[in-house]
């Protein structure tokens, strides 16, 4: 085990986060730290500074209706916030033990940039908007464009996540499954985070996100194309073979990450087949 001995700068407002990440861009954000603090006690990072937000009230806090989620917002705040949608609550609860879920916040799953991170695929789902600040501005990224590869992001190096809009919709279907090795805390072998817009039988807008399935959280193009401009029909599921790479780990098999992939956008097509078209 390492000892981490980097200098902590801890801050209070936001106008001191944006200052303290311009002097030290090199310096390690820390949110909650479920993540961070595990890599520090293994040893398998060694920042030369850390950034310590979780004093920066600013950054927390989800609107009353629901658009608009500090980064610092736990997902205990998603899980009981009566305005998100059901299936972004119910992905806040797969997200480890309570204990986690009370001091895990959405900027670090967000901005942790695991290809394996319970939420990723619901904000592409939902065509979120990160909005990232610097002392030079603000400017605001889609989900579809956040992650670029492996643990990458667009963030600049003097930039903070600082809040994460979201559009809903009157007719949105969202859907999110979560599959492990068991129901909490586990990591994820493939997560599925999914939205349609149905009008009189046909899918108008489509939205199809997985993770664990690729370098990156990534939309599954050729089953949206499969989907939209056509009744529902659970066929759409064997298009995923074509927009998924996923490879052999400790936790899986790719094989098996391609199969449950299919299976689980499958099943959700059938049940949204099943519902009433005008619901």
């Amino acid at each position: 085990m390492l000892t981490c001995t980097a200098p902590v700068h801890r801050v209070s407002t936001l106008a001191e986060a944006l200052a303290q990440r311009a002097a030290h861009p090199d310096a390690t954000v820390l949110a909650g730290g479920t993540d961070l603090m595990v890599f520090l006690e293994l040893g398998s990072v060694n920042p030369p500074a850390i950034l310590d937000l979780w004093g920066c009230t600013e950054l927390r806090g989800i609107s009353e209706d629901g658009h608009t989620l500090g980064a610092l917002s736990t997902w205990t705040d998603v899980a009981r916030h009566p305005a998100l949608p059901a299936a972004l609550r119910d992905c806040a609860r797969t997200v480890g033990a309570p204990q986690i879920q009370n001091r895990g916040t959405i900027g670090g799953n967000i901005v942790n940039a695991s290809p394996a991170g319970d939420s990723l695929p619901m904000w592409l789902a939902m065509d979120a908007q990160f909005e990232l600040a610097s002392v030079r501005g603000v400017r605001q990224v889609p989900a579809s464009a956040f992650w670029l590869g492996y643990r990458k992001t667009a963030l600049a190096a003097d930039e903070l996540l600082t809040r994460v809009h979201l559009r809903p919709h009157a007719d949105d279907r969202l859907h999110y499954r979560k599959v492990g090795t068991r129901l909490a805390q586990a990591i994820s072998k493939v997560v599925l985070g999914a939205r349609l817009r149905v009008v009189d039988g046909v899918v108008t807008e489509a939205r199809v996100a997985l993770g664990s399935v690729a370098p990156t959280p990534i939309r599954a193009h050729h089953v949206e194309a499969a989907l939209v401009g056509r009744p529902l029909d659970a066929a759409a599921a064997d298009a995923v073979a074509h927009d998924i790479a996923p490879i052999d780990d400790i936790r899986s098999t790719a094989d098996y990450r391609r199969t449950v992939a299919a299976n689980v956008i499958r099943a959700w097509l059938r049940d949204e087949a099943a519902r009433s078209p005008d619901r």
